[in-house]
């Protein structure tokens, strides 16, 4: 058998911190990162669309594949899912290991560490871990009312987000917005929680971003712990240094950049009460559920 890369799933809600982590986690020699592969996001559509949370009474939030897998001619279903899960984990290998071989030759050293930040398709978690035996999984954990704040900033002209496909968010339609955001948080939050509990203890850790902020240089040797690296002091001082906020010129963060302010509880600032009363509706028990309060 082809011998695969040791990869390592970065799973949570979008503007979480995991792109922050990922490029401290860059920095140690053992370490290969990759952006998003967005192979969660095809397979995991939303439905309903986003517009849909500007109704008084939104609908549930689902996936297409959810809605459509006791389909017997859907691609994706149940019947055949033995044939098209093992097909899609050859070519997700294939696809993964044609890059590594170009971007990083050394990466089948045994010590080499392939790390996928992959947000945006963690409400696919379960299936993604599915296709990747034996990989490890982290779930960065974030309050879901700073990740509603932090989309609303993104959702404006001319931030960061706006070569991706984000629109300006206009006053009528920020409570719909919000609701739409909160119900991604929460789903995502359930289904990778779901993939935790459903892991290998062993191959699996939950961080707080609120804890990895406040305290990278503890926080990260566990991470390294569960990739099984180096996690020497030093080593890992320098892997903070490198993408610590201060460092960041002025220029490239703040309010409608991808690097933002990294201040928990921001939220605050910037949302009325019947925003965060529609919010933390949608939220419901999950977030007290994960201590936030």
């Amino acid at each position: 058998m082809e011998e695969r890369p040791d990869l390592t799933w970065i799973f949570g809600s979008s503007r979480s911190g995991s792109t922050w982590l990922l490029r401290m986690l860059r920095h140690h020699p053992d370490v290969v990162g990759i952006n998003e592969t967005g192979l969660g996001h095809h397979l995991g559509v939303w439905r309903p669309i986003a517009l849909a949370w500007q109704s008084v009474e939104p609908p549930p939030l689902t996936t297409f594949k959810a809605i459509k897998e006791d389909r017997r001619d859907y691609f994706f279903n149940r019947e055949y899912e033995e044939v098209w899960r093992s097909g899609l984990e050859r070519l997700f290998h294939d696809r993964l290991v044609h890059q590594l071989d170009g971007d990083r030759p050394d990466w089948r050293n045994p010590r080499t560490r392939v790390v996928v930040k992959e947000p945006g398709g963690s409400h696919m978690a379960s299936d993604l871990i599915s296709i990747t035996p034996g990989s490890r999984l982290v779930f960065l954990l974030r309050d879901g009312r700073d990740v509603v704040d932090s989309w609303l900033d993104a959702y404006r002209e001319g931030t960061w987000a706006s070569t991706d496909g984000a629109y300006a968010v206009t006053q009528e339609d920020r409570i719909g917005f919000i609701r739409w955001q909160a119900a991604v948080w929460k789903y995502r939050t359930e289904a990778v929680q779901a993939a935790y509990d459903a892991h290998d203890p062993d191959r699996r850790l939950k961080v707080r971003y609120e804890d990895l902020l406040a305290d990278p240089e503890t926080v990260v040797p566990g991470i390294l712990s569960v990739l099984d690296l180096d996690r020497d002091p030093k080593l890992v001082a320098a892997m903070v240094e490198a993408e610590a906020h201060r460092n960041v010129p002025e220029t490239e963060k703040g309010s409608g950049r991808e690097i933002r302010f990294a201040k928990p509880g921001s939220w605050r600032d910037h949302m009325t009460g019947k925003e965060v009363e529609a919010m933390e509706a949608v939220f419901g028990e999950r977030l007290t559920a994960n201590g936030y309060v």
